[in-house]
């Protein structure tokens, strides 16, 4: 709206909420407004005309607000349930909220309900949310007895700071927030977890409390349905429930696989392998460990040394490679290299290692030990648009054709801990600009989160409860060449240097894995589940044929086992359909004496009583992208 009437000929008292009542608007939605394009509460007062725009809690900005309210909200309940608790920061996140504190006591999640029960009751009493500016002096003093916020105060450099009241609490913030408590209806508290102040190993260790909160309870009910499910495809519980791996004390960040989880990594592979083979590439393996040279020339010990593990070697320091691309480097300049030879495509299934704290290791999601699906790409400058879009391609066909996901493309631009030139990150933010356009890949920019040698494309994949994860890339590498003295021999006879594409495809063939048990709940689709058919005697005299036809299985390289089990066919049955196993066989008298099986369909059931041959060309059937 674009207030009009002279502010010199209105009530002084004249409020955003004032304004947007005049609109005509549904004031319940209304949660904040934008005066003059910043958003404010809707007590505030403008001194001036100008544009007001409404901000309602139904929208993504409304949505951080109300979550951000609620993290104030759950903060004043704690504070009356654990009197002298102080308070870190409690910021508005992706699907909600959370809230670091150091808690005057113990609080675990058996508490979350009594927590939740004293929020309802200040938002049922309408508690009022009021915002008092003051001088960073009289801040201080306020909050002398919290060292948290007196630390975060000393660091700001405005003269003024904002706080926000809510009865008893107070709290340093930006704001906005709901103008008072009984705005905020649909929460939910979700969990704890143990967080540093500040994210910094050698503080104090705070209790994080994450929470929830939707505009309508239809949103919430269907959040916590969603939450529910992402329970039961945790990698975590699966991994265990289905032999896959196991992560131990004596190795944190370091998982290990047992035989079905590395029939899966095998047959991942197999695939990667066979698909980069059919697109030209080749594959390379370089060693764990290098001089530190290498990295100070590389620039990662500058930029990526407090993630890197080093150790000592004939007293000098070698550093366990935390990436692949400087081994790749040195490949390429075992020769001399011509125009001819480029592009030269340089796969490699690379081990690497990176330091990550403790507190952020997640199964296989966040690992310290993991393979890197890598390839380095030696490329003529005006080539690299013909490049990138055979990567998109390959892209594609993994995620959509192969494993059916849907996915969203970034386009990360310079970082503010960057090398090279102007001209050069120019350059390399037009040409993958330009390869995102000429396909009408449709693409968002994410401003600073490039590499620290060049831009980069990214790849989310959204899986079946909608939730996105970063796997693919494609960077843009315009300094590494550069710092090697990398060159080839142009048909002009004359040295140039090669632009170098790193690029991914899983990422982290762990962490992939991770992603497709949750995906699949475990249950993997035929060419790549673990254990593709199970074989059921119904007494032990039929063990000898089933024998017979895992014999034939091996032979065709199919993963096959035998329940030599003293149990019930139905158990049997059940305990195979648990562990999500595609095909199972029962074999018994008639079986055996007419060489034919009983065919069980994980999702399909029953499917009769069928000849060895039939059974074979029922699989031919299936999706295999490695036959």
């Amino acid at each position: 709206m674009n207030e009009e009437k002279s502010f010199a000929e209105r009530h002084n008292k004249t409020t955003l909420h004032d304004l947007i009542k005049e609109l005509g608007l549904d004031s319940k939605k209304v949660i904040a407004a934008k005066f003059k394009g910043e958003a404010h509460d809707l007590s505030y007062i403008p001194s001036e005309g100008g544009e007001v725009e409404p901000i309602t809690v139904d929208s993504p900005e409304g949505l951080e607000i109300l979550r951000h309210s609620t993290a104030h909200l759950m903060a004043q309940a704690v504070l009356r349930l654990y009197p002298g608790s102080h308070f870190g920061v409690g910021p508005a996140i992706k699907d909600g909220f959370y809230y670091d504190i150091d808690v005057a006591g113990t609080i675990t999640e058996d508490d979350l309900p009594k927590i939740e029960s004293e929020m309802r009751k200040i938002s049922g009493a309408g508690e009022k949310v009021t915002r008092e500016d003051m001088t960073r002096e009289d801040a201080l003093k306020f909050f002398a007895n919290d060292p948290y916020k007196t630390e975060l105060i000393s660091e700001i450099e405005a003269q003024t700071v904002s706080v926000y009241k809510q009865g008893e609490y107070a709290d340093l913030c930006r704001g906005p927030h709901v103008a008072d408590a009984s705005k905020i209806h649909n929460f939910k508290l979700l969990s704890l977890a143990g967080a540093y102040w500040r994210g910094d190993e050698h503080n104090k260790m705070l209790t994080r409390i994450y929470g929830t909160a939707f505009a309508t309870p239809d949103e919430l009910k269907e959040y916590l349905r969603r939450i529910e499910e992402a329970k039961l495809r945790d990698h975590r519980k699966l991994g265990k429930d289905l032999d896959l791996f196991s992560i131990h004390e004596e190795g944190p960040g370091f998982p290990f696989f047992h035989p079905k989880g590395m029939a899966i990594m095998n047959t991942l592979i197999e695939f990667w392998r066979r698909e980069h083979i059919r697109r030209g590439y080749t594959e390379i393996k370089t060693p764990q460990i290098l001089d530190r040279e290498l990295w100070v020339r590389s620039g990662h010990w500058d930029h990526y040394r407090e993630n890197m593990y080093t150790t000592e070697i004939d007293e000098k320091t070698f550093a366990i490679k935390p990436m692949n691309c400087p081994g790749s480097i040195l490949v390429y300049k075992t020769q001399l290299r011509s125009y001819r030879d480029l592009p030269m495509r340089l796969a490699e299934l690379g081990c690497v290692h990176r330091h990550e704290k403790s507190g952020v290791l997640h199964g296989l999601m966040r690992v310290r030990c993991f393979t890197q699906d890598d390839s380095h790409t030696y490329i003529e400058p005006e080539k690299i648009k013909d490049e990138v879009l055979q990567i998109m391609d390959l892209d594609k066909y993994v995620y959509t054709n192969v494993f059916g996901f849907k996915y969203t493309v970034e386009l990360s631009t310079r970082p503010e801990d960057s090398m090279g030139t102007d001209e050069q990150w120019n350059a390399a933010e037009d040409a993958l600009r330009d390869a995102l356009e000429s396909t009408n890949t449709p693409y968002t920019i994410n401003p600073g989160d490039g590499a620290f040698y060049g831009p980069k494309i990214d790849f989310h994949l959204e899986d079946c409860l909608g939730r996105t994860w970063q796997c693919g890339t494609i960077q843009l590498d315009f300094q590494l060449p550069g710092r090697f003295d990398v060159t080839y021999r142009g048909d002009d006879g004359a040295e140039h240097t090669p632009v170098l594409i790193h690029r991914v495809v899983f990422g982290s063939i762990e962490r992939f894995m991770g992603i497709l048990i949750e995906h699949y709940a475990g249950a993997f689709p035929y060419w790549l589940a673990p254990v593709q058919i199970k074989i059921i005697p119904i007494a032990d005299s039929h063990i000898d044929y089933a024998r017979e036809l895992q014999n034939e299985f091996m032979n065709r390289n199919l993963r096959s086992e035998i329940d030599t089990r003293s149990e019930k066919l139905g158990r049997k049955i059940r305990d195979a359909q648990m562990q999500k196993v595609p095909y199972m066989l029962v074999v018994g008298d008639k079986e055996k004496e007419n060489h034919t099986v009983g065919v069980r369909e994980r999702s399909k059931g029953d499917l009769g009583s069928m000849s060895f041959d039939d059974f074979m060309n029922v699989l031919s059937q299936e999706f295999n992208p490695i036959h």
